[in-house]
């Protein structure tokens, strides 16, 4: 991995590296979406079928694009019985963190009759797409799916693409049967996004839509915004470690690759002050590369996304750190209780040597759907009020209303609107 000296013009380029990889910056996959996008919402199913032939070579219809229980049943009996109940262990982790999120309906009552409050509702149909083939993730059907059922939507369904044979990955099924899923569909790429935002005749409309993809995916999902509700529009997976001389190279190493396995795309950071560690990293990612199974993907994103940031003070990496603002951010430090504090930007924080990031991918709890391209100074990982909608309640005695009235109608008159202070002068004439 390289090594450079950060200053505030690496630290700069590093920022206009890294955001060449957002989904803004592949504006010519645009119009192709886009007319897979218009193609489904004017033909429906028969778009639906037709792309589903072309891109995954099955040939879908209306009898065969419901997953039947039969073959959930058949996908959960050939799983090793080990993974299946790693799977149930760790859908309990999730729901047990996500039941920590909910929201209880609020109302403030006074003593002159007013009542202000806030009324949760959970959205009545939820889509969750999910990838398949190569890139069949049955951790992201949990983190999409437990937090909605979580939530209480009333419907929960899901779409992803099917083999040439029809197939589906039945480690997403078994997922999907242990989540919840309520109903499944044999459909992927920008035309399921399609199919969920608009509604065909076999696959209904949804009011929130989530779950990751590719550029196809990704663009499809932030054009259908405001048709339905999104997540977010996901770039490729990232990681930055923090560390000071007192991590181990290895782990550090370790780490830094398991983001980098993900595509050639994604970005692997680490910041240290410490050089003699940087260079141990850069020896250890090197001999971890050679051997391990995606290697050649492990190559090319290192060569693409991979920097080893040399920081002449903790301070400094922190501010870095902040700036880049992570998916994915671990702290190996003597004191990462303490750094973690100065942390304002990043999808999750992972405390500690033995607090890998897998254990966040899979296991611990916390949702793994996290912000990208630093969108995580603004944008939080999925979570049970995602898919809730939150409603004011107002509610005004007489007696309330004639102490305020006069100050309501001063403020809509200064901004022109009459017919807004008529509304209220009318009931105290």
């Amino acid at each position: 991995m390289r090594i450079v000296k950060l200053t505030p013009e690496t630290r700069t380029n590093l920022l206009n590296d890294l955001l060449k990889r957002s989904p803004n910056h592949y504006s010519e996959y645009e119009k192709t979406v886009n007319e897979i996008l218009e193609n489904v919402r004017k033909k429906g199913d028969q778009a639906l079928f037709a792309y589903t032939k072309k891109y995954d070579g099955f040939a879908l219809d209306a009898d065969n694009i419901l997953v039947k229980e039969a073959e959930i049943q058949k996908a959960c009996d050939s799983l090793d019985g080990n993974l299946l109940q790693v799977i149930r262990r760790s859908a309990e982790n999730i729901r047990a963190f996500h039941q920590k999120q909910l929201r209880c309906s609020w109302f403030d009552t006074r003593e002159d009759g007013s009542l202000l409050g806030m009324k949760f509702t959970p959205v009545e149909r939820a889509g969750v797409y999910v990838p398949g083939g190569k890139a069949a993730y049955p951790s992201s059907v949990l983190m999409n799916v437990i937090p909605a059922r979580v939530a209480g939507v009333k419907e929960i369904i899901m779409t992803t693409p099917p083999g040439a044979d029809g197939k589906i990955n039945p480690g997403t099924l078994a997922a999907a049967h242990i989540a919840g899923v309520d109903k499944i569909y044999k459909a992927g790429g920008a035309q399921a996004v399609a199919a969920m935002a608009f509604g065909t005749a076999s696959i209904p409309k949804v009011d929130k839509l989530t779950g990751p993809g590719n550029i196809f995916v990704a663009l499809a999902k932030k054009a259908v915004y405001g048709y339905v509700g999104i997540d977010s529009v996901a770039g490729p997976s990232e990681i930055l470690v923090l560390a000071d001389e007192t991590a181990n190279p290895r782990y550090v190493a370790a780490d830094l690759l398991s983001q980098a396995e993900h595509d050639e795309l994604a970005s692997a950071i680490l910041i240290t002050t410490s050089k003699e560690l940087a260079e141990q990293v850069s020896t250890e990612a090197e001999a971890f590369a050679g051997k391990l199974s995606r290697s050649e993907i492990i190559r090319k994103s290192l060569d693409n996304y991979g920097y080893i940031l040399v920081a002449e003070t903790m301070e400094d990496a922190i501010d870095a750190a902040n700036e880049i603002a992570s998916e994915h951010l671990e702290i190996l430090t003597a004191n990462p209780y303490e750094v973690m504090a100065k942390i304002r930007n990043a999808g999750a924080i992972f405390l500690g040597e033995y607090s890998s990031e897998p254990l966040g991918d899979y296991f611990a709890g916390p949702n793994h759907i996290l912000p990208t391209n630093g969108t995580a100074k603004f944008f939080s990982p999925l979570n049970v009020e995602d898919f809730m909608k939150k409603t004011s309640i107002i509610s005004y005695s007489a007696q309330a209303l004639e102490k305020v009235h006069k100050e309501i109608e001063l403020f809509a008159e200064s901004e022109g609107l009459t017919a807004h202070a008529n509304s209220i002068k009318v009931r105290f004439e």
